[in-house]
């Protein structure tokens, strides 16, 4: 039976909140404000206590795959403000251990290591894993970068991302383990899948229904971790 942790409002009608232009707002920051006060999972994550709405995202994923055992050790790459960190804590439980890691800082989080580092640095990785006190059964990455509106260069910005998070995941998994990352549709992914499927049982890829419908990311599922021999 699929675990449900809370989600957005549905059902009954959800009232629509038009926002006016103020003389100091820009037409993008009032279009942008107008979203958030009528997206029912920013509410949500309110209600909720989640520091944003992308928990949701991590919440749906692990109700379709089962990602987050009990007891499960995780690391969550580009963990801040938190919210991922958040939903791995509470489903992993009391013997779960958690470490989030990102370049940013970010707020305590109760249950969780928190650590502020860049990844392409191998002291930072390692410190990572100390922290974990083992090999981990999932890695998560929900890292993007700043945007700059050219869809061909973002792509890459945050393919570059992604390729660092697996890179971290094959040098840290379990065998058996996890990997959960963002990417863009677009197709540059190919060859990180390709060295996927080589370490990995199943390779899906999924768009978790709380991933905005006017977005190209979509997510990378990695299951059953088989490390190289030797």
């Amino acid at each position: 039976m699929a675990r449900k942790q809370g989600g957005p409002p549905g059902g009954g009608r959800q009232l629509s909140v038009t926002v006016r232009s103020a003389r100091k707002r820009d037409p993008s920051s009032t279009r942008w404000l107008q979203r958030q006060l009528n997206d029912p999972y920013v509410a949500a994550a309110k209600a909720q206590g989640y520091r944003s709405r992308a928990a949701f995202k991590l919440v749906e994923l692990d109700d379709r795959f089962g990602l987050l055992k009990k007891g499960a050790r995780v690391l969550d790459l580009g963990a801040a403000p938190g919210g991922w960190t958040q939903v791995a804590v509470a489903r992993t439980g009391e013997g779960g251990r958690v470490v989030g890691v990102d370049i940013l800082p970010a707020e305590p989080v109760a249950g969780a290591t928190m650590m502020q580092g860049d990844l392409t640095d191998p002291a930072v990785a390692d410190a990572a894993i100390a922290a974990l006190g083992g090999k981990a059964d999932v890695v998560l990455s929900d890292m993007a970068p700043n945007t700059v509106g050219h869809a061909a260069t973002d792509h890459l910005r945050i393919m570059a991302l992604a390729e660092v998070a697996a890179d971290v995941a094959l040098s840290t998994l379990a065998p058996g383990g996890a990997f959960v990352c963002k990417v863009l549709q677009g197709g540059t992914e190919r060859e990180m899948l390709v060295m996927l499927k080589k370490h990995f049982a199943q390779v899906r890829h999924a768009k978790p229904p709380a991933s905005r419908k006017d977005s190209a990311e979509t997510y990378v599922v990695a299951q059953g971790f088989r490390p190289a021999p030797g």
